[in-house]
C-alpha cells in the first residue's frame, strides 16, 4: 500500500512538475513576443510608469531607462547606455524640467546637476542649446527604428523652487519645432495638466513639480494612449 501510494504520488508530482514548467515556458514565451516599450525621462515619468506597467500587462513589456534620465546633456552622454542591445517597439521619451532648472555651476557637468534657487544659479541647458540638443537625440532615437512619442514637460508650480513657473512654455515650443520637423507624434502631458494653478485638482502637489499617487495614475492613462495609438500603427 506504501509503495503504491508513493509512486502514485511520485506521478502526480511529476505530472504537476511538467504543467508548472510548460505554463512557465508558456509565460516566458508570451513575455517575448509582446511589444517592448522603454520610456525615457526624469522623475515625473518614474512616478507614472509602474502605472504604465499594470495598465498595458499581457499587452506590451515596458522599461524605464535606469534611473532618471534628468537633462538633454545626460541624454547625450547615456542614451546609447539606455538603449542597449535590445529591440525596442515604442520609445515614449521627455526632457526638460531639468534643462530648465537651475544649478550649482560647480555641477553642470555631472548627470545629476544640483538644483539650487533661481537667483544663487545658472540654468543647466538653455532653451537655446535645448533645441539642437533635442534634435540630435532624437535622431539618434530614430536609428532604433522604434516609433517614438514625444512627451511634453509638465508644468511648473509657482513656489516649486529651482525653476522660475511658466518658462516649460518656452522648452515645449522649442521641442515641439523639433518634433515637427523629425515628424514625431506628441504626447501633450502638459496640456493634459492644464495651468500651474490647477494642477492639484488631478493630483499636483503644490509648490513641487511631482504628484501624487492618483497624478500619476492618470498621466499614466494618457501615456498608455499614445503608446497603444503608436502600437496600432
Amino acid at each position: 500500500m506504501k509503495k503504491g501510494f508513493a509512486s502514485t504520488l511520485k506521478g502526480v508530482i511529476g505530472v504537476a512538475l511538467i504543467a508548472w514548467g510548460a505554463g512557465v515556458v508558456w509565460a516566458v514565451d508570451a513575455a517575448a513576443k509582446q511589444p517592448r516599450v522603454l520610456i525615457i525621462g526624469d522623475s515625473i515619468s518614474i512616478g507614472y510608469t509602474p502605472f504604465v506597467k499594470e495598465l498595458l500587462t499581457n499587452k506590451a513589456t515596458v522599461v524605464h531607462a535606469p534611473g532618471n534620465s534628468a537633462a538633454t546633456v545626460t541624454g547625450l552622454k547615456r542614451l546609447d547606455l539606455w538603449l542597449g542591445k535590445e529591440k525596442w517597439d515604442v520609445i515614449h521619451f521627455n526632457f526638460g524640467l531639468h534643462d530648465m532648472k537651475y544649478i550649482d555651476p560647480a555641477t553642470a557637468e555631472t548627470d545629476m546637476a544640483k538644483l539650487v534657487a533661481v537667483e544663487k544659479g545658472k540654468q543647466w541647458v538653455p532653451v537655446e542649446q535645448y533645441e539642437p540638443n533635442l534634435k540630435a537625440l532624437v535622431q539618434r532615437l530614430k536609428q532604433t527604428g522604434a516609433k517614438l512619442v514625444w512627451c511634453t514637460t509638465t508644468p511648473v508650480p509657482v513656489g516649486a523652487g529651482g525653476r522660475i513657473p511658466g518658462e516649460e512654455a518656452k522648452y515645449n515650443a522649442a521641442a515641439l519645432r523639433v518634433m515637427q520637423a523629425e515628424n514625431v507624434p506628441v504626447d501633450d502631458l502638459c496640456a493634459f495638466v492644464g495651468a500651474p494653478q490647477d494642477r492639484t485638482a488631478m493630483g499636483g502637489r503644490p509648490k513641487d513639480v511631482h504628484y501624487t499617487d492618483p497624478g500619476y495614475k492618470a498621466l499614466a492613462a494618457e501615456v498608455v494612449k499614445a503608446i497603444e495609438k503608436a502600437l496600432a500603427k
